[in-house]
């Protein structure tokens, strides 16, 4: 069985009324929130705040005391100048010319030559040395000459040192750095040979070994032979 419902009780008869209320209302609202005033409130007498008083700064007198300078003593009393009368006779020098006659003949003295002092370049450093030594069968660029100087040394170090010798002689086991520095003299020969090892058999085997290097091609600084320093460090593990 449906139900009926009363035309009188549908909304949607009411719509258009219902939505024109609502607009009235909120346009009543807002007039209200636009027109509400509110006021400062109002508290009681703080006294009189004055903004422009200004500071007064209290300067101190001082008093300019003038340092009192010595007198100087006066001046001696000059003594008494005698006039006395030009009669001497002046000399005048004569300036005779230096200029030559085309007709003078000239004599030119024994010429001594003057030998320039060679600048005396010391020793230098592998790495800023100018023109690096080099190593029998290295070549390229100063770069690349360098890099093979490095490999060539390791190579002959490794080749001609007593592995066995560190565990022969009862070391910790580890690994055990030697230093070795050398020169390359003018010549290109090894000298100067410096070692730091762990064990002084060790440093004797290291300064055996580096003694049998090639004789190299000296290096040079502003194209004259010197002595360049190098130095490498090597590794030992005693097992």
């Amino acid at each position: 069985m449906e139900i009926k419902k009363s035309p009188k009780s549908n909304l949607e008869n009411y719509s258009k009324l219902l939505t024109q209320i609502g607009l009235v209302l909120a346009l009543f609202i807002t007039y209200v929130a636009i027109e509400y005033k509110t006021y400062d409130k109002i508290y009681g007498d703080l006294g009189t705040v004055v903004m422009n008083q200004e500071l007064e700064e209290v300067i101190p007198i001082t008093e300019r005391v003038e340092q009192v300078q010595p007198k100087s003593p006066p001046p001696p009393t000059p003594e008494k100048i005698e006039i006395v009368e030009n009669e001497k006779e002046i000399k005048e020098t004569v300036l005779e010319s230096t200029e030559t006659d085309q007709t003078e003949k000239i004599v030119v003295k024994d010429i001594v030559e003057i030998k320039e002092e060679e600048d005396v370049v010391e020793d230098v450093n592998f790495m800023i040395i100018e023109d690096v030594p080099t190593y029998p069968g290295c070549s390229g660029s100063n770069q690349e000459r360098k890099d093979c100087f490095s490999k060539m040394v390791q190579k002959h170090f490794q080749k001609n040192f007593d592995a066995d010798l560190p565990n022969e002689l009862g070391l910790s086991a580890g690994k055990k750095k030697v230093f070795i520095g050398f020169k390359i003299d003018k010549n290109g020969n090894v000298v100067d040979i410096q070692t730091k090892a762990p064990h002084p058999k060790i440093k004797d085997e290291v300064e055996k070994v580096m003694n049998k290097l090639p004789k190299m091609k000296p290096g040079k600084q502003r194209g004259k032979p010197v002595g360049v320093k190098y130095s490498i460090p090597f590794t030992l593990i005693v097992e």
